[in-house]
């Protein structure tokens, strides 16, 4: 959503701003294109992906700081590089399409490589050990509550049947077993437990969560934040918390009168979600699940 993502920082000359997922430096391109002597700091957890993007975006190396590291830490990231109350923050969740088309990260099942699925290749806990070394009733519930799988139980125990567990080839083919799935199917019965395993590796949604409040203490007054997910469970954490931090009491709504005292940090300005363009779609299927929120500091 390369064309929206200006559109919905609503970029100003000499504005600035934070992608908090830098990846592949396309959607900051689209930042830098939009307006005059803006400045950006580019937030990643990948090193291949910061140096991509940094060749990429050499022609702007002036505007552009980058920064190896978690959105989580956002609030203490930006005050470090004098971008405090800043302009506007991106939120682009999710794994990227060169880290999914990578085989040695081991993101898909369409490649029959290790177990990894790390963000950060230096951290410590991998898609391996969760696999073969979690109880069946911890992979039982990141498999329901992550990935959504509606027979997570079935999978967990086919999981753990069937340790040890290697790669991602024989991963998918357990799930698959323990689904008794068809072999024609429009969707891996795999894709679910992929991502929930990813989701668990990265601690994607602890993050996200300390991200959003982050982002709310770097922005200055009138400042956006543009979050784009791709699957209900991001995107659920996005609206609750978007929607709770524009409400302006959180009393029970028993009291005659509000008691909290509660001052709203945000104004929604997107009252459901944008969605990519037919076009874009059909220039990139994995644009097709997008779900764009926006909102501005108050």
């Amino acid at each position: 959503m390369a064309a929206e993502v200006p559109l919905a920082l609503s970029t100003k000359p000499g504005g600035s701003y934070i992608d908090c997922n830098l990846g592949e430096g396309g959607h900051t391109e689209a930042i830098l294109k939009s307006a005059y002597s803006v400045s950006i700091l580019g937030i990643d957890l990948d090193y291949g992906a910061l140096s991509r993007a940094q060749d990429r975006l050499s022609r702007w190396a002036a505007q552009l700081s980058l920064h190896h590291g978690n959105f989580a830490d956002i609030a203490l990231i930006a005050r470090n590089r004098r971008f405090s109350r800043c302009d506007g923050v991106l939120f682009d969740l999710g794994v990227s399409s060169a880290q999914l088309d990578d085989p040695e990260r081991g993101f898909s099942f369409r490649y029959d490589a290790s177990l990894d699925m790390r963000f950060d290749p230096g951290a410590r806990l991998t898609a391996y050990d969760i696999v073969n070394r979690w109880p069946q009733s911890k992979l039982e519930w990141i498999i329901r509550e992550l990935g959504e799988e509606p027979r997570a139980r079935r999978v967990a125990a086919g999981i753990v049947r069937n340790r040890r567990i290697d790669t991602t080839g024989q991963l998918a083919a357990v799930v698959s077993k323990s689904l008794n799935w068809p072999i024609r199917s429009r969707r891996h019965p795999a894709t679910r437990t992929f991502q929930a395993l990813r989701m668990a590796v990265n601690e994607e949604i602890s993050n996200l969560e300390r991200g959003l409040a982050g982002a709310v203490e770097a922005l200055s007054r009138g400042g956006r934040l543009v979050v784009i997910s791709y699957h209900s469970v991001e995107d659920r954490i996005v609206k609750r918390f978007m929607r709770a931090s524009a409400e302006i009491c959180d009393c029970p709504p028993r009291l005659p009168e509000c008691m909290c005292d509660k001052t709203p940090t945000l104004t929604l300005l997107s009252k459901g979600v944008i969605k990519p363009r037919i076009s874009e779609i059909r220039d990139n299927p994995r644009a097709r699940s997008a779900r764009m929120r926006v909102a501005e500091r108050i």
